[in-house]
């Protein structure tokens, strides 16, 4: 593969960030997926510079069509495709940015990002959770007399019933939650899109419990609390919302999951009740229906299901008839 860099040892100069292609970038990005489009800088940087440099110190302008090739690669051997596209797309967004600085001509810029897309058809990642674990979840919050246990069971109930990832369920105030209809506005989610989520039935009374406990004042609408049962009127962490379903997992003996598969569990489950696939889309804030086809958990009952709404018009053979006699 193409090394970028040399091997001088020399201490690595860091642009100013308005200089610095990958900064650019990276600001451009919804606060969710700032985190993940980094790792896959410095895992391209890695590349190619054998693990010397990273996404701030990596001379992005030099990049050109044999290093760009040789990165799409190496990412097809190493990671699943959709891994390996998500890294290509925050290479075409950092070459971009190069270009938009000037520091990267026209023709340089259009060779380098002329990559095709990395093929395959994995297993869909995650798990839809089951109505039995969710009220087991649901159970075991109830049983926590602490405000952790309503805090939570909102959390699941926001996570699960309105279908929210968890960055954004941890950048949500206490202005994006109408009280009266259940409306629940994420700003700036990923892509940059603001749109609106509901709580209703169950969704919204763990809300609204919540809220008893954790007051009106203005601020982010979760905050950390600690063993002793005191909140802190600040926004909690993804992670913390990770370390939460972890810990009601298994209070509630239900098998490990992530945070993002309630989401799953979110649109398998209002397909499985006959939303419209263009409604689920609309309020899981995916950019196309493929996505939410990707989400869809429901698995061989559901394809069973499916199949036996047809009728095949099968006549026997005159053999056969006489067979079954």
């Amino acid at each position: 593969m193409p090394v970028l860099a040399s091997r001088s040892t020399a201490p690595l100069k860091r642009a100013p960030r308005t200089k610095n292609p990958a900064a650019v970038y990276l600001a451009r990005l919804a606060p969710g997926s700032r985190r993940t489009m980094r790792q896959a800088l410095d895992t391209i940087a890695g590349l190619l510079t054998e693990g010397r440099q990273d996404a701030e110190t990596l001379p992005w302008a030099a990049i050109r069509y044999e290093h760009s090739q040789a990165i799409r690669a190496k990412l097809a051997e190493r990671f699943a495709a959709a891994t390996a596209n998500k890294i290509l797309a925050a290479l075409r967004g950092v070459l971009r940015e190069s270009w938009r600085l000037q520091q990267m001509n026209a023709e340089d810029f259009h060779r380098a990002i002329d990559l095709p897309s990395v093929k395959g058809s994995p297993l869909p990642r995650g798990r839809a959770l089951s109505a039995g674990e969710i009220r087991a979840l649901f159970e075991a919050c109830a049983e926590d007399p602490t405000p952790a246990g309503r805090r939570d069971a909102a959390l699941l109930a926001v996570l699960y019933g309105a279908g929210i990832r968890r960055a954004e369920v941890v950048a949500l105030d206490m202005a994006d939650y109408d009280i009266e209809t259940g409306a629940l506005t994420i700003r700036r989610g990923k892509g940059n899109k603001d749109r609106v989520g509901y709580a209703s039935n169950g969704s919204k009374e763990a809300l609204d419990a919540w809220l008893v406990a954790r007051g009106n004042e203005s601020g982010p609408l979760f905050v950390p609390i600690n063993k002793g049962g005191n909140m802190t009127l600040r926004q909690m962490t993804d992670h913390a919302v990770w370390k939460m379903v972890q810990k009601r997992a298994v209070e509630a003996g239900v098998k490990k999951f992530s945070p993002h598969d309630l989401r799953r569990s979110f649109c398998s489950d209002l397909l499985d009740l006959g939303a419209d696939i263009a409604v689920v889309q609309q309020l899981a804030g995916h950019s196309s229906i493929s996505t939410t086809v990707r989400y869809d958990r429901r698995g061989e009952a559901a394809k069973k299901k499916a199949s036996e709404l047809l009728l095949v018009p099968y006549v026997p053979t005159a053999v056969e008839g006489r067979a079954g006699r």
